[in-house]
């Protein structure tokens, strides 16, 4: 055990944050510490690292070890270069090394016992470097640095010039070139994109020492952590597991929880019933009957109501008309702002039902895409056409279509004035809105408040094509998961531009990337693009642009292997088919699973002891159904691994 937290409290006048916490952290272990906005998660670090007391309890962390924080918010701490904060971090390698050549110098006259000497200190120097990857660490330091984002050209640039991204990004690889014993980061991926957040995934997967983690990247917490500590009304609970085993376990204890409450609950209102019929009987022994029941009541530890999402904050999204097959038909579309061309020639078709992520670096022209769609800005060249009966519902990041002199409550019910105020409220609470906050103005909102009502306001209308712009950002955990829900059992259209990867794993059918001014399209989720894209051009991948053009030499081979949408549909037909054969597989095999269990009931019957025949028969008939089983278990093992 490297750290070990027991029994921490911390209030805020009557407020209390933290009560009672406690969970323990091993060596290499990564940890991943969960909650809603406000439970307490950055306090908690903060005592961890000596920033802010505790009002009772303790920290311990293992002697000699070294812990290393990134706060969500970084100062410019140093007045050099981007280079030179990563050669800072190198300077007690950089120190050893000055060290060695100061020796090799004095070694190169010496002879004798002093040699020895020297020389028995000068291997400890080695093995020290060595160990400290000294003669890599440079290359390291480089390396770092490109992976989250950082190009060349920014190594010699003054820290003053970053951006407060950009400075977050850099102390990040600070630390990690520090290479702490303990690594704890506050929502370290809130200024990186998508290959960012994937290397530093490898780099923290692999690191040696231990890691401790705030973020709402669910899939970042999902490849990196194997135990998480959630906070929920200032208690803690620990899941040994990954985040999606967190999730799970943590709605079936909280199922669980609720029958055991509602179970006390009925139970209570039924003594109390009792109780209070036997005092109305008004006889003596009725009377000490009640007295009794009411002993027995006082003495029940009463379980709190646990905390959930009511079933009324479910959002339902369903689109009032059919649209017909074809919803969006995208031909030859280019656009460009002054001398940056985004993209020339794309061609993209969207079909009924499909709910498709639109991904790819920033700046690549995803929002534009999205807007030229809503006729928003115009396009240069090409063609957007919209499909039969289409009616679009847009969620714009901008938040264009919000009335700045309304307030929340009002913006929703003009917009539905067949809404009752129950379901308005309900709708609002599941977008963090409660209580007096409905009765706020618009133009009072900040940019994620604002975003949270255009968001709810979208999921009430009745469009059959909805087209999300970023919609997780500023959204909680648990408002993600109200919003994966609704869209997940949406059968309109979607398209949507997110950096949510755990978000586009959860609602996307098919995934299209925008890379290099051509599109890509993957039939899949974000697990299947992860685990077929390709990025170069000398390694052979099934999936090729299917729009735009490339400058490169393998532009003719390109074009001829556009995935097409026949091709997809085939595709999509091939995993039916798939589904059905292994649903049809599973229900076989469950059934003769049953008619073995009902011939083992057979043999345990004590009528069936003596009877030999019967025995013999039974045994042929088990014998050979379990043959038959085996060979749908080996059908089902081949189909699920093609």
């Amino acid at each position: 055990m490297i750290l070990d937290c027991q029994n921490i409290c911390k209030a805020f006048g009557t407020n209390v944050i933290l009560d009672n916490i406690s969970f323990h952290l091993e060596e290499k272990e990564k940890m991943a510490i969960v909650g809603i906005n406000g439970a307490g998660k950055t306090t908690l670090l903060k005592i961890i690292m000596g920033e802010e007391s505790a009002d009772s309890g303790q920290v311990i962390i293992s002697r000699d070890r070294t812990i290393g924080y990134l706060s969500q918010y970084q100062e410019n701490n140093y007045n050099t270069t981007v280079r030179g904060v990563m050669m800072d971090a190198l300077k007690p390698i950089l120190e050893l090394q000055d060290k060695m050549r100061e020796l090799e110098n004095v070694m190169s006259g010496q002879s004798g016992e002093d040699l020895e000497k020297s020389l028995e200190l000068y291997n400890r120097y080695t093995h020290e470097f060595e160990y400290k990857n000294g003669y890599s660490c440079e290359s390291e330091a480089n390396g770092v640095l490109k992976g989250l984002g950082f190009s060349k050209e920014d190594y010699d640039r003054h820290t003053d010039s970053l951006s407060g991204g950009q400075r977050t990004r850099l102390a990040l690889g600070r630390l990690l070139m520090v290479k702490p014993d303990i690594i704890i980061l506050d929502e370290p991926t809130n200024h990186l994109d998508m290959e960012s957040i994937s290397w530093l995934e490898g780099f923290l997967s692999s690191y040696q020492g231990s890691v401790i983690i705030v973020s709402h990247d669910r899939y970042f917490l999902d490849k990196i952590v194997t135990k998480v500590v959630e906070l929920d009304n200032g208690h803690s609970q620990v899941y040994n597991g990954n985040y999606t085993y967190f999730a799970r376990k943590r709605a079936e204890i909280r199922e669980n929880m609720m029958k055991a409450y509602i179970n006390q609950q009925q139970e209570i209102k039924h003594q109390e019933e009792v109780i209070t019929k036997l005092k109305q009987f008004n006889r003596e022994k009725s009377i000490k009957r009640a007295e009794s029941r009411e002993k027995m009541l006082s003495r029940i530890e009463r379980l709190d109501k646990p905390t959930e999402v009511a079933s009324e904050m479910r959002i339902t999204l369903e689109p009032n008309i059919l649209s017909g097959e074809d919803v969006l038909t995208i031909e030859g579309l280019s656009k460009s702002f002054g001398d940056n061309t985004l993209f020339s020639g794309i061609d993209m078709d969207i079909k009924r039902g499909e709910h498709v992520a639109l991904i790819g670096g920033n700046g690549t022209g995803k929002t534009t895409i999205l807007k030229m769609i809503n006729k928003l800005i115009p396009k240069d060249s090409g063609a957007i056409i919209l499909g039969s009966r289409v009616k679009i519902g847009y969620y714009d990041q901008e938040h264009q279509v919000l009335t700045m002199s309304n307030t929340i409550f009002d913006e929703i019910s003009d917009a539905y004035p067949d809404l009752n105020n129950t379901r308005i409220r309900n709708v609002l609470a599941a977008f963090l809105f409660t209580g007096e906050d409905v009765f706020k103005k618009i133009q009072d909102l900040s940019g994620g408040e604002r975003g949270r009502v255009s968001l709810a306001k979208l999921m009430l209308s009745s469009a059959n094509f909805i087209i999300l712009d970023e919609p997780t950002n500023h959204l909680d955990i648990t408002s993600k998961e109200i919003l994966e829900n609704a869209i997940r059992n949406y059968t309109g259209t979607v398209l949507y531009v997110s950096h949510d990867r755990y978000f586009i794993n959860q609602t996307a059918t098919r995934i299209i990337e925008l890379r290099n001014k051509e599109l890509t399209s993957y039939i899949g989720n974000y697990d299947y693009y992860e685990s077929h894209r390709t990025y170069t051009s000398d390694n052979a991948s099934p999936f090729t642009p299917i729009s735009g053009h490339t400058e490169t030499a393998a532009a003719p081979v390109v074009s001829q292997a556009k995935l097409t949408w026949q091709e997809s549909k085939a595709e999509a037909a091939r995993k039916r088919k798939k589904e059905n054969d292994l649903k049809k597989l599973e229900d076989a095999i469950e059934k003769l699973e049953n008619q073995i269990a009902e011939i083992d009931e057979q043999f345990l019957l004590p009528e069936n002891a003596t009877n030999v025949g019967l025995l013999n028969d039974l045994t042929k008939d088990r014998t050979a159904t379990q043959s038959q089983l085996d060979d749908l278990y080996e059908q089902w093992e081949t189909l699920s691994e093609e």
